[in-house]
């Protein structure tokens, strides 16, 4: 027989199925994601309407049968709302929804990501926070989530702390100068460096804190990028339209 639970998390993905129903994707914090369908949910007068769209943070109540979940009722404390007044943001929140889909398991503990993303979301929804500093930062504390960070806190070739100028997609990380040999590493500044650091290193709550130049935003671009496109080795359709649209 099945049974009532509840579950907080945040809606990633959204099929419709027939013509009044739809299948979500969650991302929770105690089963990690779980595929759900929501009966009736493109009803007009659905009660469980505006609780099956992506972006929605809260508590769902899912009836869990054998093989299948299916939602009962929600209770949203966060639409983030403030993304759709911006459709540049809009998209950079669907690209942070689709890493989180890629990366998240199925009855596995997600309290780590799902905490990420709804602080990256915040962050984003912030017409004061640079929206490329906060894809940059996400796309490398979800690497940490995932085991796969870069080593920047000393040389990935001999071990010294010191003197760490270059970025090396080979070695996954920093190498000193003495070290490098990759003709493609990358000469960072020391300011990056500590951003860098920083991201790996601070609590989520206090990710979304800091500024940086330009310069160190550019330098920031290109390490993440490259590391990241290398790491997830996935092709992310949202990407594709962000770039198309935030240039």
């Amino acid at each position: 027989m099945g049974q009532n639970i509840v579950l907080t998390g945040m809606v990633l993905n959204v099929m419709p199925i027939g013509e009044y129903d739809k299948r979500i994707t969650v991302l929770t914090k105690e089963r990690g994601k779980i595929t759900a369908f929501a009966r009736g949910a493109r009803r007009p007068t659905s009660q469980i309407l505006a609780a099956a769209n992506p972006f929605s943070f809260g508590e769902f109540e899912f009836f869990e049968g054998r093989s299948t979940y299916n939602l009962v009722k929600a209770t949203i404390t966060n639409y983030f709302r403030e993304l759709s007044n911006d459709p540049v943001r809009a998209c950079y929140g669907f690209y942070f929804l689709e890493i989180a889909d890629f990366y998240a398991q199925e009855n596995n503990n997600g309290t780590g990501l799902l905490k990420l993303l709804y602080q990256t979301l915040r962050a984003l929804g912030k017409p004061s926070f640079d929206s490329r500093l906060v894809r940059r930062t996400y796309e490398l504390r979800i690497l940490l989530e995932e085991g796969e960070y870069p080593g920047m806190f000393a040389c990935q070739h001999c071990g010294k702390k010191e003197n760490l100028r270059w970025f090396s997609v080979k070695n996954h990380g920093m190498v000193c100068s003495d070290c490098k040999r990759e003709e493609n590493s990358i000469l960072i500044e020391e300011s990056t460096l500590y951003t860098l650091q920083y991201i790996l290193s601070s609590e989520i709550e206090k990710l979304y804190t800091f500024r940086v130049s330009d310069d160190v935003l550019n330098q920031l671009e290109q390490v993440i990028d490259r590391f990241f496109t290398i790491q997830s080795s996935h092709d992310f359709q949202s990407l594709e339209i962000l770039k198309t649209i935030a240039g």
